[in-house]
């Protein structure tokens, strides 16, 4: 592996765990047993390491969720996929990354946000668009306010303040969001479906 990629994969690591203002780049040298002087042939500072590790973690963000909805064989299974993908990697990431991410380093928040707005956005229209002509999703959703209102729920996950992460889990917030955002756009033959996936029997 090179230099570079050993630096961001152990970069990654260490901010997923320990959350991004906590680790230093003595902190990232020492874990690789690397000299800074090494580390600072690679990357100018702290905040170019950032930056690498959120477009590779974007990059391989989007090809899962690509991929999870190319072979899902309808809108729910597609959207229930998604989320237990979510949920395994909310569970590994620090409750106070996307503060720290906004608060002191802009530029590869304007990286995250650009991709929240767009690929993520886009992913979520398509869904359900899709599951509305399977009629599994209501076909008086409005796409608009429903895109925006699943694209909050990311960050209101990691509201530190509303979700003590003593209290809460970022796993579990999320599992929740995405369970009522479904079983709210789904159709009466979308429930079904869900409780099928879900091992489920509801009385009439």
């Amino acid at each position: 592996m090179e230099t570079k990629d050993r630096i961001l994969t152990h970069a990654g690591a260490l901010f997923l765990r320990n959350g991004i203002k906590s680790v230093s780049m003595d902190d990232i040298a020492a874990g690789l047993a690397m000299s800074k002087k090494t580390l600072y042939k690679s990357f100018a500072n702290k905040d170019d390491i950032v930056q690498g590790v959120i477009v590779r973690h974007l990059a391989h963000s989007q090809n899962e969720c690509a991929s999870l909805a190319s072979h899902a064989t309808n809108a729910v299974e597609e959207m229930l996929n998604i989320s237990h993908w979510a949920e395994r990697e909310f569970s590994d990431i620090h409750p106070s990354i996307f503060y720290d991410l906004k608060k002191y380093h802009p530029a590869a928040w304007a990286l995250f946000s650009a991709h929240k707005n767009t690929f993520i956005l886009n992913q979520i229209t398509q869904n359900l668009r899709r599951g509305m002509a399977e009629g599994l999703f209501r076909p008086d959703l409005d796409l608009e306010v429903l895109g925006r209102l699943s694209l909050a729920q990311i960050e209101l996950a990691f509201d530190l303040d509303l979700y003590p992460p003593m209290q809460f889990g970022a796993a579990r917030v999320n599992r929740v969001f995405d369970e009522h955002f479904l079983l709210g756009v789904a159709s009466l033959k979308g429930h079904r479906l869900i409780n099928q996936y879900q091992h489920v029997t509801e009385e009439e």
